[in-house]
């Protein structure tokens, strides 16, 4: 019998990254584990290691996978701040588990220097809506749709003027 091919390295990390994504949407992060997920995937707990040296390695992956579904849901609008602005409290609001991960959560990701493709690609989305921008007021734009989409999840932010933070913000943004 001839031995089996080693499977593609980038595909495994793939499933295991959407197996966590999935499990932190619908259960929460503590629900993702090593265990759990070998055993979702029908493999032992080393195979996943093959792919991740451990549960920060996925926790990190599920962000930066975020980072990728974040610039997708920004790029799919017009390249305005204002459609930007709302696609970006829209993508936070449907996927609390991972934005978690994207900016909540322990991690080894750092936006400053990043070199991770898809933080890049998040980033430039912002950057290319804000008006005569450089990498400080898309950061300033960042920073503030941030903290109105953290702010908002908690409950923190009164539900009734969530429109009007947002065209206030988008006034401020856009001069």
């Amino acid at each position: 019998m001839p031995p089996r091919p080693a499977p593609d390295l980038d595909v495994r990390r793939d499933l295991i990254t959407r197996t966590a994504w999935r499990i932190a949407e619908t259960e929460g992060w503590p629900a993702v584990t090593m265990r759990r997920i070998a055993g979702e995937l029908g493999v032992t707990q080393p195979v996943l290691y093959t792919a991740f040296a451990g549960r920060q390695a996925l926790i990190d992956a599920v962000a930066l996978a975020g980072f990728g579904a974040l610039a997708e849901a920004l790029e799919a609008t017009d390249a305005d701040l204002r459609p930007r602005m709302q696609a970006y409290l829209d993508f936070a609001a449907a996927h609390p588990a991972i934005y978690a991960a994207m900016f909540s959560m322990p991690s080894d990701l750092r936006f400053g220097a990043s070199t991770q493709e898809s933080l890049l690609h998040a980033f430039t989305a912002v950057r290319d809506a804000v008006p005569d921008a450089d990498d400080t007021r898309a950061e300033l734009a960042w920073a503030t749709l941030h903290g109105l989409a953290t702010l908002g999840a908690s409950g923190r932010l009164p539900l009734d003027r969530a429109q009007a933070r947002l065209e206030r913000a988008h006034e401020q943004l856009s001069r």
